[in-house]
Order: C-alpha cells, then sequence, then structure tokens
C-alpha cells in the first residue's frame, strides 16, 4: 500500500486518509501528502483501457478501483484548425471530464468502506459521482442549483441518486448540501473539497504526453472551482520534474465575463479571489463566485506565470455554432472556452500550438 495522508493546506496537520472529516478542524481544506513516482512512460499499464493505466502515479490504497471504473479516460486529441487541438475529455461514460476525479473518489471511497455520500453540483460532477457510485454500489445525494440542465438532472436521477433542486446560486447551493453533510455525518464526495478527485483530473495531461510525445505551447483551461485546472497544474510539475518536459507551457485559465474572482484578484495581485456580484451566464460549469479552494489556486497562477482570459458572454453561443460546424457539438461552458481563446488571440496575437478541452457534451445543456 501506498503511503498516503491528509494534510491541512492551512495549518499543516497530518490525518489519515480514512477519515469522514470534511476538513480539517481549524477550517483548512485537505490535500494529498505522498510522493508520486517519477513519471516514466515505461510504467504506464497499456493494457488497462482507462485511466487506471497511469495508477503508479496515482495514490490508490488498493485495487477497489476495478469494481468501479466504466472506461474513463483516453480521449483523442483532434486538430480543430492550424492551431488548436481539441481534447475530447465529453468520451466519457457521463458525457464530462468529472468523470476522471469522480472515478478516483469513489474508487477512494470503497477503499475505506463509505456506503453513502453527499454531493453539491453545477451538474457534471453530481452526474459522475452519481454514475460511479451507482457502479460502486454506494448510495448517493445530489444538490444541484434551480436552473441546471433538465438533461443533467434527468441523468443524475437515472443512475439511482436522490436529487435536490436548490433555489438561488451554485455557492448556496453548496452551502445547504455541506449543512446536510454537517447534520447527518455522511461522506462528502464533493469535487472541490476531496483532494483525490486531482488525482483523477491530472490525467488529462499525462494522456496528452503519451499521445503527443510532448506537450503543447498553451494549454487554456476553464477556471471556476479549479478542479481541471489544479489536476492539470499538478500533472505538469511532475513532468517537469522527472526531466519528460523541459519548460513548463503558457497556462492560460478563463472565466466567464460574468463570473470572474481570480481575473479580478490578478489584476490586484491579491492572494485570494476577488468578492464580486455574480451575474448570470450560459456557462455554468464554471459559475463560481466562491471558489473554496482560491488561495491555493492563485498561488499557481502567480508561480507559472499563468495567464487570465474571460470569456465574453455574448459570443459563447457564436463559439458553440462554430465548433459545431465543424462536427463537434460540445455544451455552453465548453464553448466558453473557444470563445475565450478567440479573444485571447484577438489580445495577444496568433496562439500556435494550443491545447482546449472539450469538458462536456452539447446535448446535456441544451435548455
Amino acid at each position: 500500500m501506498k503511503e498516503v495522508k491528509y494534510e491541512c493546506t492551512k495549518c499543516g496537520h497530518i490525518e489519515e486518509v480514512t477519515t469522514r472529516k470534511v476538513k480539517c478542524d481549524c477550517g483548512g481544506l485537505w490535500r494529498l501528502k505522498w510522493e508520486a513516482p517519477k513519471f516514466d512512460l515505461n510504467k504506464i499499464d497499456r493494457d488497462t483501457w482507462s485511466l487506471f493505466r497511469y495508477r503508479e502515479f496515482m495514490p490508490l490504497l488498493d485495487e477497489s478501483w476495478r469494481d468501479v471504473t466504466l472506461g474513463e479516460g483516453m480521449t483523442p486529441i483532434v486538430p480543430f484548425n492550424d492551431d488548436v487541438l481539441f481534447k475530447m475529455d465529453y468520451f466519457m461514460p457521463t458525457l464530462s471530464f468529472k468523470d476522471r476525479g469522480a472515478v478516483v473518489v469513489v474508487a477512494h471511497c470503497k477503499s475505506i468502506g463509505v456506503d453513502s455520500v453527499l454531493q453539491d453540483s453545477s451538474g457534471n460532477a453530481g452526474n459522475s459521482v452519481a454514475a460511479y457510485c451507482a457502479k460502486a454500489g454506494i448510495e448517493c445525494e445530489i444538490f444541484v442549483r434551480e436552473g441546471t440542465s433538465p438533461a443533467k438532472i434527468n441523468m443524475i436521477q437515472a443512475h439511482g441518486a436522490k436529487i435536490n433542486i436548490v433555489p438561488g446560486t451554485r455557492d448556496h447551493c453548496a452551502d445547504v448540501c455541506r449543512e446536510k453533510v454537517a447534520s447527518e455525518g455522511k461522506y462528502y464526495a464533493n469535487h472541490v473539497y476531496n483532494p483525490f478527485f486531482y488525482e483523477g483530473t491530472k490525467t488529462y495531461i499525462y494522456e496528452t504526453f503519451e499521445q503527443l510525445h510532448r506537450i503543447p505551447k498553451n494549454i487554456f483551461v476553464p477556471l471556476g472551482n479549479g478542479t481541471l485546472f489544479i489536476g492539470v497544474m499538478k500533472a505538469l510539475e511532475e513532468l517537469l520534474a522527472s526531466g519528460c518536459i523541459k519548460e513548463f507551457p503558457q497556462v492560460v485559465a478563463l472565466q466567464s465575463e460574468h463570473c470572474d474572482p481570480f481575473f479580478k484578484a490578478v489584476e490586484t495581485k491579491s492572494n485570494e479571489p476577488a468578492k464580486i456580484a455574480v451575474k448570470p451566464t450560459i456557462a455554468e460549469g464554471i459559475a463560481i463566485g466562491v471558489p473554496m479552494r482560491g488561495a491555493e489556486i492563485l498561488n499557481y497562477i502567480y508561480k507559472h506565470n499563468v495567464r487570465l482570459i474571460t470569456a465574453p458572454e455574448d459570443k459563447i453561443l457564436e463559439a458553440r455554432a462554430e465548433i459545431a460546424a465543424k462536427g463537434i457539438y460540445c455544451e455552453h461552458t465548453t464553448a466558453a472556452s473557444y470563445a475565450a481563446y478567440k479573444k485571447y488571440c484577438e489580445i495577444f496575437g496568433r496562439t500556435e500550438d494550443t491545447l482546449i478541452s472539450m469538458c462536456g457534451a452539447g446535448l446535456k445543456s441544451d435548455h
């Protein structure tokens, strides 16, 4: 068994990963204290057709993943034009990149004997957790905000999860869920709080390196709660430390112009996300006004000179139509990534060798 512990991001307290505590007693969130082996393509299990082909570099406690996996990962990279590559992460069991993190969280739940979980989501993560809990035989209850895509709600219910639709903002929905976690003592299988989630999303970069035998010069990453962003940054640091890459690529984090706490924080060089008034946006997946790992994300941003850009709200559907015209039907939040890329090019000029994630399938956000 690998030596894996929780460490508080605030006070440094060490805790066993078998704990059911949502966070440290001081209020800090957990991160994983463990040392990943140096990344090596020769240590990939090429006979495993899921992201668990990289399990040598993941903090798995046992083989529980074998009872949980639905074949997630291994998504293709396709050229969109001369400058842009799309990684087709909606080619996943629940049609979203969130499967990368959810399968690792649920595998961990299975490892430590969790039989019932609660989770809040803008839709995609809840759908992923519901699906993997169904596969693992774990009871599941999901909270989503009012106005969430009906297709996402239907999928969650189809997996047998109980669903609660909460009026108000996405942040309020999370508060309501966490109140129930505190009162009932159930396991919080949340994609922001649970650091095992990022051990799944980092495989996005592992796969890219295995597929291309390099890392593109520019990587655009949607940034709401930071579930893909943190995974990307962790994996890039691992590749750099292992000697697989010689320099860090230019990472560009994008937010909705209607919900941009990181963009505004960087403008003022703040170490905490800016307090903002969230406006309605069709990019529901990144509409997070109070990101719980804000300081951690900003640390990555400053450490690696990450650039921030916002997606123009009135250009998102236009970007979606442009992508669809070439045969790729993505959801609104995903189209926001391409809209932000086009705005970035207007500011900085032609941006070649760019990787953008097709995070979610279009049918999930037709509402």
